[in-house]
């Protein structure tokens, strides 16, 4: 059974999800402009027919090849001394405890679950995901504004851009979109302590729910030029700024009723 067939055969619907790259000559140019190396380790999340794993395999040291379908997964194993094939759902696989990187075509159907399993907690060592996501899915992680709620969590932590644009031919089978490079870099310098994940996330979460001026006072919003400000107007810098402010505010005014 040739590979396409065997696909449409063992993945009923998957063509709602996951499209597998159309050629080993792309994989190869996608690994090559990741800039993965010797001595990365590198997880391909949704490995599937393995064409972006066979590429890695032949780039960095260690590759972690998690697949969901029983299928595939068996089709990876053994081929490449250095890959270890996981079958398992990349939105809940185990993630390593040193630092990593991912290079990945993405289920689109699992993409939000799969990034919040690996940005939702800036503990964990990802140092850079480049992930083919939906097109819209790309220029809406990529963009400042308007913010969302995960964009200006995950924001906090780590860069985003978008490098290249697929068109669906790139892909088999084809989606009926365009997809993109989405690329997740950590930032050398958190906009907020990764020891603080748990109350900036109470924070903006409450922002986005009920206002920011039921977070901060008055104020200090006037004072910040942001009186007017909806909390979708605010990136991942601004909203880091103004928790930062919050926090320094209501340390000082804490200190000035204790006297």
């Amino acid at each position: 059974m040739s590979e396409r067939r065997a696909r449409r055969a063992r993945r009923p619907g998957s063509a709602r999800s996951q499209h597998f790259l159309r050629t080993q000559a792309l994989a190869a140019e996608l690994v090559r402009e990741t800039g993965v190396g010797p001595g990365d380790l590198v997880l391909d999340l949704g490995a599937g027919s393995g064409r972006l794993t066979a590429e890695l395999a032949g780039a960095v040291d260690r590759v972690l090849a998690v697949e969901l379908d029983p299928h595939w997964a068996e089709r990876l194993r053994g081929r490449w001394e250095n890959v270890r094939v996981v079958l398992a759902d990349a939105a809940a696989v185990e993630l390593p405890r040193e630092p990593f990187r991912v290079v990945a075509n993405l289920p689109f159907d699992r993409t939000t679950a799969i990034l919040r399993h690996l940005l939702d907690d800036p503990r964990v060592p990802l140092e850079r995901a480049d992930v083919i996501v939906e097109w819209s899915v790309a220029v809406k992680r990529a963009l400042p504004w308007p913010s969302t709620l995960n964009d200006v969590l995950w924001g906090a932590w780590y860069s985003s851009a978008v490098t290249r644009r697929l068109p669906r031919g790139s892909f088999d089978p084809p989606p009926s979109v365009d997809a993109g490079m989405l690329v997740l870099e950590r930032r050398p310098v958190p906009l907020v302590p990764a020891e603080s994940v748990g109350s900036y996330r109470r924070f903006v979460a409450a922002g986005f729910r009920h206002g920011l001026r039921t977070l901060v006072p008055l104020q200090l919003l006037r004072r910040l030029g942001l009186s007017r400000a909806q909390a979708r107007e605010l990136d991942a810098h601004a909203w880091a700024e103004l928790f930062s402010r919050s926090r320094s505010s209501a340390v000082g005014a804490s200190r000035s009723s204790s006297r």
